[in-house]
């Protein structure tokens, strides 16, 4: 972590992973209901825990606002794709998040620092979207789909890039998180478009759920390297 919680933060960090808990038990057994209270309010936790970071309080100040951002149009999106018809619009609000985090993971460094990883992400997008278009992904998707993949494989790559510049433990956990985010959609598109996984949403929310505390928790300003 960037800096040790203070009690407030740890207050909130704490109901973020108790809600995620709970959101993703309540989808294994599907308890609807509960699901659907549970599973916004871990990103409106995160919200408020990135908002009380005593270590952002003197920094970029538009570091935290992208940050909290992100956060929101991914808990808009975690509010839409509870319901049958709207998976456009939440992958809409997800695409938004992702751009959030590019812009934020490219603050005071250059775009896509990595070629390496640039063209390692590159590769895997590409192949996951061949994937899903052989898989059966819908002809009316097959476009938001693609620039949904085009707009997480960058963010991918900068946080990658970015954690090769800095080189330090917070950077690499950001890109952790950036990875795991990629990896649950991935895990997502297949279980909905090419075939049902089994315990999907334990693979899914896990993966998802760890990624952006991993974000929300480690992320912090070039300039602010220990």
């Amino acid at each position: 972590m960037p800096a040790r919680p203070n009690r407030r933060t740890a207050f909130w960090l704490t109901l973020m992973l108790a809600a995620a808990a709970v959101a993703t038990a309540a989808a294994l057994l599907q308890w609807v209901g509960l699901h659907r209270a549970s599973k916004p309010l871990v990103m409106l936790f995160a919200i408020i825990f990135v908002a009380g970071r005593a270590d952002l309080a003197g920094a970029d100040g538009r570091f935290r606002w992208l940050l909290m951002a992100a956060l929101a149009c991914s808990m808009a999106g975690d509010a839409l794709l509870m319901f049958d018809g709207l998976f456009l619009p939440g992958l809409v609000a997800f695409l938004l998040a992702h751009l959030a985090y590019l812009a934020l993971f490219a603050r005071g460094l250059p775009w896509l620092p990595s070629r390496a990883a640039t063209l390692l992400v590159a590769l895997l997008g590409v192949g996951m979207y061949a994937f899903l278009w052989q898989g059966g992904l819908p002809a009316g998707l097959r476009v938001p789909v693609a620039l949904y993949v085009l707009a997480i494989g960058l963010m991918v790559a900068q946080a990658v890039g970015r954690a090769t510049r800095l080189r330090d433990g917070p950077a690499w956990r950001v890109a952790l998180g950036a990875g795991l985010f990629m990896l649950s959609d991935s895990l997502l598109a297949t279980n909905r478009f090419v075939q049902p996984l089994p315990l999907a949403p334990l693979w899914v929310l896990g993966s998802y759920f760890i990624a952006q505390i991993l974000i929300a928790a480690c992320a912090r300003p070039a300039s602010a390297r220990g």
